[in-house]
């Protein structure tokens, strides 16, 4: 699964904003700072602000604050209200579904446990533990968060190991 660009600049907007809760930030801050759109962006605020996340003010002088405690917005929460597609396979729709499988299949439910599994971890953690200063996680174990509660796991993905064949060069 993959998030898109517009998930991914919602969450930099609101980790910025939580980073800097002592002062107003600005579009154009913002644009410098990640490399992004100030049109881009300008979608995103506005989304947030309707959302009840950002309190925006115009003209000069002007700018966008997190309105929410950062401890109370949730990562999954986010996700969900930014990406428009969770169907990971084709039978997850069924107006759509015309795999000739499904009546047996279980990779259907193996994908639905993945999916569950994923959005377990990110409603596990908050605005507050992605910004306030958390040493690395070691692979495999859990940490506590600012805010007490256990983060999941981190795991380390998979890495592809080539074997060289016999009479070629790597």
């Amino acid at each position: 699964m993959r998030l898109s660009e517009y998930t991914d600049y919602t969450l930099r907007v609101l980790m910025y904003c939580a980073a800097h809760r002592e002062r107003l930030v600005t579009i154009g801050e913002l644009a410098e700072q990640h490399g992004v759109s100030k049109n881009h962006l300008m979608k995103v605020v506005n989304a947030l602000a309707h959302q009840g996340l950002l309190e925006t003010t115009r003209g000069r002088g002007g700018g966008l604050r997190l309105l929410a405690e950062p401890e109370s917005i949730r990562i999954g929460d986010v996700v969900r209200a930014t990406e428009t597609d969770f169907r990971l396979v084709e039978c997850f729709d069924a107006a759509t579904n015309a795999c000739t499988l499904s009546p047996s299949c279980r990779l259907k439910h193996l994908f639905n446990g993945a999916l569950a599994g994923y959005f377990s971890a990110l409603d596990g953690a908050t605005l507050a533990d992605m910004t306030q200063g958390l040493p690395a996680a070691t692979a495999g174990k859990s940490s506590r968060s600012p805010t007490g509660r256990t983060l999941p796991a981190v795991v380390a993905a998979p890495t592809s190991r080539r074997s060289a064949r016999p009479g070629r060069s790597a």
